[in-house]
This record gives C-alpha cells, sequence and structure tokens, in this order.
C-alpha cells in the first residue's frame, strides 16, 4: 500500500472539508428556496453548485488526465466563460438530487486520484487552485443567502457566537515612511494566483493610515449628515449609480422608527457601534472619504501596511502579524465567529506598523483600479480568473469573516466592480 505524503493528507483533507461546507450552505435550505430571482449579484444555486463540481473536472481531472466530462455539455452548462450570467436561469441543469451525485462523483475521483499517487508541483497547484475556487464559491454562497434573505447557515449558527467580544472601536493613524517598496508577491514557492505576479519597484511618499477599518458608527454619521444627498462627496460614476438605484445607505440598513438597524440573513438586529461597516460599494467608501477629508489607500500603501516592518519595509511577511497560519486569536476568518466584530479585537493579529484586522472581518476597499503588475502574462491554468477584468474592476485586500484563511494573506488581490455591495466590504481610510 502506497504511504500517503503530509503533503497528499493535507489536499485530502482540505478537498473534504471544503465539499462538506459546500454542502452545509445549501443543504438546510427548501427546494423553493433554491429557485432565486434574477439579479447580477447572484446564481441559480444548483447552477453554483454544478459549476465547482465542474471546475475540478476540467481545470483538474480533465486538465491532467484527459479523458471525456461526466456530463458530455458541462461546458454548455457550467463554464462560467461559456454561459452568460443571465443565461443561467434558462438553462436545463440537474436537479437537486442528480447535481448532488455529481458532486459526490467528481470528489470520488478526484480523491481516487490524488490517493493513488504523490502530486508533482503543477499537480498540487491545480489541486489547490481547485480547492480555493470552491472556497471562493462557498464564501458567495454565504453572502448570496444574506443578499436573498435567507436563514443564516447552519455554519453561522453554530459558531461560537458568545466570543464576539466587544473590543470597542480603535481610533488614530499610523505613520508610514516612503521609499521604494515591493509590490506583489515574491517567486518563493507559495502559492500565488496570476495577478500577484510578481514583487517590483513601487515608489510610495509617507503616508498616515488608519489603525482599524471605519465603523459602522463612524458611517452612521456621514449617512446623519446627508452624506448621500451632497453631490460633492461623489464621482460622477458613483453619482449616477447612487441615483439610479435609490441607495440610501449600506446595503443592510433599515431605520426602523428612530433605531438604525441591520438585515443579518432573516433577521433585524441593532447596528453595533464599534463592527466595521460592511455592504458598502467602493463608490461609497470613496463618498465617506471625501465627506472626511479622507482618502481611501491604494493597494501599495495597503499592502506595505500590513506586510512590510518599520526596520525592513519589504519584509514581505505572507500575513499582517507574521507567518503563523491564522488562528482565531489572529483574526475573524471562516465563519469562527458568525459574524464580524469590534475593529479593536484581535490585537495579536496587528501589523507590525501597528494596524489592526487587515486580515479578516471585512474586506477592505482601496483606491486602485485592478490592473496587471509590470511582465503580466498569462501562464495561470485558469485562463480567465483575471486578464477579463483589467481596467474594470476595483481592488480589495485582507479577507472577511467568511473567507477561507487560504485566501487572506497579504497579497491576495480581491477585485469587483465599484457598484458591488453585497460582499462583505468596508474600508479604513489615509490621511489626505
Amino acid at each position: 500500500m502506497t504511504r500517503t505524503s503530509s503533503q497528499r493528507a493535507a489536499l485530502l483533507s482540505a478537498l473534504q472539508q471544503s465539499h462538506d461546507r459546500t454542502l452545509g450552505l445549501v443543504d438546510d435550505l427548501a427546494d423553493s428556496q433554491l429557485s432565486v430571482p434574477l439579479q447580477e449579484n447572484v446564481n441559480p444555486f444548483l447552477w453554483e453548485l454544478g459549476h465547482v463540481a465542474f471546475f475540478y473536472e476540467a481545470f483538474l481531472l480533465q486538465e491532467l488526465d484527459g479523458g471525456e466530462l461526466l456530463m458530455g455539455n458541462g461546458h454548455e452548462l457550467f463554464n462560467s466563460f461559456d454561459v452568460p450570467h443571465d443565461d443561467r436561469w434558462s438553462l436545463a441543469f440537474p436537479g437537486r438530487e442528480e447535481t448532488r451525485n455529481y458532486m459526490e462523483e467528481v470528489l470520488r475521483r478526484v480523491q481516487g486520484r490524488l490517493a493513488d499517487r504523490e502530486p508533482s508541483a503543477r499537480e498540487s497547484y491545480l489541486y489547490r487552485l481547485a480547492i480555493q475556487h470552491e472556497d471562493m464559491h462557498g464564501e458567495a454562497f454565504t453572502y448570496m443567502r444574506q443578499t436573498l434573505g435567507l436563514p443564516a447557515p447552519e455554519s453561522v449558527h453554530g459558531a461560537l457566537q458568545e466570543t464576539r467580544e466587544a473590543g470597542g472601536s480603535l481610533p488614530g493613524d499610523v505613520i508610514l515612511q516612503g521609499g521604494s517598496y515591493l509590490l506583489g508577491a515574491k517567486d518563493d514557492g507559495s502559492f500565488v494566483y496570476d495577478n500577484e505576479k510578481w514583487a517590483h519597484p513601487t515608489e510610495i511618499e509617507e503616508f498616515a493610515m488608519a489603525r482599524a477599518p471605519v465603523t459602522c458608527k463612524e458611517f452612521l454619521a456621514f449617512v446623519e449628515d446627508g452624506g448621500y444627498e451632497r453631490r460633492e462627496h461623489w464621482t460622477a460614476g458613483g453619482w449616477l449609480w447612487k441615483q439610479r438605484e435609490k441607495v440610501t445607505g449600506p446595503a443592510n440598513w433599515r431605520k426602523v422608527s428612530d433605531l438604525w438597524v441591520r438585515i443579518e440573513f432573516d433577521q433585524l438586529v441593532a447596528i453595533q457601534a464599534a463592527h466595521p461597516v460592511s455592504h458598502v460599494s467602493w463608490y461609497e467608501a470613496d463618498a465617506y472619504c471625501k465627506w472626511a477629508s479622507r482618502r481611501l489607500p491604494t493597494e501599495a500603501e495597503w499592502e506595505l501596511a500590513a506586510s512590510g516592518t518599520p526596520a525592513d519595509p519589504n519584509a514581505a511577511r505572507r500575513f499582517a502579524w507574521g507567518a503563523d497560519a491564522p488562528s482565531k486569536e489572529l483574526a475573524n476568518l471562516a465563519v469562527q465567529f458568525g459574524g464580524p466584530v469590534d475593529v479593536a479585537n484581535h490585537p495579536a493579529g496587528d501589523s507590525a506598523f501597528g494596524c489592526r484586522q487587515m486580515i479578516g472581518n471585512v474586506w477592505e476597499w482601496t483606491a486602485s483600479d485592478f490592473y496587471p503588475f509590470p511582465g503580466y502574462i498569462v501562464d495561470h491554468p485558469y485562463r480567465e480568473y483575471s486578464a477579463p477584468w483589467f481596467g474594470d474592476r476595483k481592488v480589495l485586500r485582507g479577507g472577511c469573516w467568511a473567507t477561507q484563511p487560504s485566501l487572506a494573506y497579504n497579497t491576495y488581490r480581491n477585485f469587483f466592480p465599484p457598484h458591488r455591495k453585497d460582499i462583505y466590504a468596508g474600508f479604513r481610510t489615509c490621511a489626505l
């Protein structure tokens, strides 16, 4: 019998855990809840499940071994670049039981392949890519349920809600010296995406960055001061979007009598003053900054604050706190606390410069447009991962409370259109 190496054992465990998490995000939903209305920010649940399984087939099994797909028309059903978003509601994709069986069979084949042989470096990358792709969709399932007003997933109910300790706010800035800084991932063997390649010199002037993300209390002051009605705070595109969509506040905020509340899945809960504001678009983050006489950090500034040290700005620490893997003490990730926590929590996870929660709690919008780094070439197995979106989106950094740790490290670049406010995104500010 072939001895299972530590690498294979870790990959096999990650495959099963990711699969189980995905099913846990949909298994409690009734058939009627799986049928969702056509809208930009969601997909049909069954299409999304089929897409996750198809990715393992197309980008791992077929890429490595060739052969026929389990579903001969898989590309026509589940390839996100062959099937336009709005068409996904009219496809004759499999029903719930058949989709579940398809996922189980794909998992069985992937695990069987891995159990039989030690993966090469390329194979290991493809396994991890497919697992992380599933985890991205797991996070999407979570905020889809939020968007649709469905009950919280069991993983949220089962989290240690009592450990959402009150930590309060964390005002003030840290000062970071300017100079030449290497932005991007170093070629050191760590898992990275194509858009992180490679570290390149970037000139940064001295700047002051907030120690913590903007809180709900701080953002509420902007709302109550008429921030959404004052044209001078908004970009031209942001103002048109706000007018067209009739946006008056964060996506999940409501005012009931004189009390501001937010919708948490299918419940109304009081806004927690020291929680980071979330479900705001880039347009709203930018408008708040103008109102507050602040600005969003560039992604180069954000990465310097997260991964450098005062002694060595190019230290390139993988996480804000250093090299140690994320834990409950260091960051709010992986639904461990069932939602956001106060911005002053997790002091052990501070960056070397004293910025808190740069990893976890909420994704953070930056000022930067999503563009390739110098020397970028399309050499990624998932060729459509980055290139189609360059110039069309804004960069976010850091991960949120529903992000898996493998997708929350200092050089990871998330990217969304500036109007998207369904994701768990907030922001921190810099002095002008």
